[in-house]
């Protein structure tokens, strides 16, 4: 591995590609086709492809998806990808296939996660290189190259440690930017493109898709699952772009105009990122993100995880009528991104919209140790006039814990957590307390995840939209991921055939 420092040019000049960040991601991805994938690193491709496709049809019928969905449709005809739900035999653009499917993957924030300095969602790559393969007729191992190298460089720019990785949330940037460069690096391996159209599909990816956070502040609109759609249509124009041989803007992390000068650190800036030697090291990234089994956000996991814990204990004490406070010692983030210390009087109000309340962790404590579950649709049902619901969520709090935070930001795959410890105040005057560092599904959680897991939660989560064969077929086909020809890779679409795919009823520029 090589760690390469990325500082802002103190004027305007021409700094020689061959030194810049984009280069060198550029040169992972083309020189990757001379590495052999690790059978784990195969496996866990397999997983994701399994763990993508069983969200998006879940949140199928959700006004978000639909309206996305629908802007796939008026394309049809007009390229060879498909869209999750719809029959196989269905093609469209690969843009629009791309924004549909990314839109679906991301609606329920059950998909899969990696947290360091920045946060992401790495599959959010998947569906733009699953539409572009299909719709250019790559096989599934060229597919499969490209998944790889996407994830390689997303979590390399998130950061592997060692104060690795450039944080774009600090600076309110939403994290889009790194999704579109890690797309079209794997766009370009897959397609077997030029170190150099790579290194400016990656400059135009990353100028086109610097966008606020203001998507995940206050009244959180349906901008937050549209996030990864744009990011698929942005950096799916960019490899077209590169590959008619146009020049992307440079240099775009070290530039003094750049993202980093005038978005991120600034001109002082100084950034370190550690990717593989290319062509030597093993591309393994995928395999320290982890999965989701709550339909919340990532900080969340184990959390919800140690409330349905606690519950038992709860109960024993009366139950959560005799709660007088919560009180949960956790990170700078789920303190103050999701926590009482973001001071969003949304995230504890129950008449908050879906994307508001999968990022209150008061709501994700409350619900869970009101109703002793979590669940992708039920949780979020029927809460408006739940009094007793109402009255819980106001009555916790969280705080920073400097403990918490170190273990956030360790280095050590084994000490670094993502939960937290709670205290439950009963009025009674005893007191319960719980602690837990990651989720169950985590790699070093309770339960890690492996295939049966992730085919359980898509039969969970499709068993009422998605036939016993539609679902063997699914899964018989991700499982030849690497032997599948062109044509075969629309087997990796799922069809809804046991409830009806809803349709937007309003009238648009795509639906008129």
């Amino acid at each position: 591995m090589i760690l390469h420092e990325v500082i802002v040019e103190k004027k305007s000049g021409d700094l020689k590609k061959e030194v810049q960040l984009a280069w060198h991601i550029s040169e992972v991805a083309e020189k990757s086709s001379n590495l052999p994938i690790d059978i784990d690193v195969l496996d866990m491709v397999k997983n994701r492809l399994i763990d993508n496709a069983a969200i998006a049809i879940a949140a199928v019928n959700e006004l978000p998806v639909i309206v996305a969905r629908s802007k796939a449709i008026s394309s049809e005809g007009m390229g060879r990808s498909t869209v999750y739900a719809l029959d196989s035999s269905r093609a469209f653009a690969p843009e629009k296939a791309a924004f549909a499917n990314a839109v679906a993957v991301r609606f329920l924030d059950q998909d899969d996660t990696y947290l360091a300095s920045e946060y992401s969602h790495p599959d959010d790559n998947i569906s733009p290189l699953l539409a572009v393969a299909q719709h250019l007729g790559c096989s599934g191992k060229e597919l499969l190259r490209g998944i790889v190298v996407a994830y390689e460089i997303h979590v390399a720019l998130v950061g592997t440690g060692n104060g690795t990785g450039i944080s774009l949330h600090k600076h309110k940037v939403d994290h889009m930017t790194h999704i579109a460069a890690a797309t079209a690096a794997g766009l370009g391996a897959m397609l077997n493109l030029s170190v150099d159209q790579i290194y400016n599909s990656v400059n135009f990816a990353v100028h086109n898709s610097v966008s606020s956070r203001q998507s995940r502040k206050g009244k959180i609109g349906a901008q937050k699952e549209f996030v990864p759609g744009f990011s698929s249509e942005i950096a799916i124009d960019a490899v077209n772009n590169a590959m008619h041989g146009l020049m992307g803007p440079n240099p775009i992390y070290e530039g003094v105009d750049s993202i980093i000068a005038q978005f991120l650190d600034g001109e002082d800036a100084k950034y370190t990122i550690e990717l593989a030697e290319p062509g030597q090291d093993g591309l393994r990234n995928i395999m320290i993100t982890y999965p989701k089994q709550h339909s919340f956000e990532y900080q969340g996991q184990a959390i919800i995880d140690l409330s349905l814990d606690m519950r038992s204990q709860v109960n024993d004490k009366g139950g959560i009528q005799e709660i007088q406070k919560i009180l949960l010692k956790t990170s700078h983030h789920t303190h103050n991104v999701i926590g009482t210390g973001a001071n969003d009087p949304e995230k504890v109000d129950l008449h908050s919209p879906r994307g508001t309340l999968d990022h209150s962790i008061m709501f994700a404590i409350a619900r869970s140790l009101e109703s002793g579950e979590w669940h992708h649709e039920r949780s979020y049902l029927n809460v408006r006039n739940n009094l007793q619901l109402a009255e819980l969520i106001k009555k916790i709090e969280t705080a920073f814990d400097q403990v918490w935070e170190d273990r956030y930001h360790s280095t050590d795959p084994k000490e670094q957590a993502f939960g937290g410890g709670m205290e439950i105040y009963f009025k009674d005057g005893s007191v319960i307390s719980g602690e837990k560092a990651v989720a169950n599904a985590h790699v070093y959680g309770n339960n890690p995840w492996g295939r049966s897991q992730y085919v359980g939660k898509f039969i969970d989560l499709t068993a009422d939209k998605v036939s016993i064969e539609e679902t063997e077929r699914f899964i018989h086909n991700v499982e030849r991921l690497e032997k599948l020809t062109g044509p075969e890779l629309a087997g990796l679409n799922v069809k809804m055939d046991l409830d009806q795919v809803k349709d937007t009823s309003a009238d648009g520029i795509y639906t008129k």
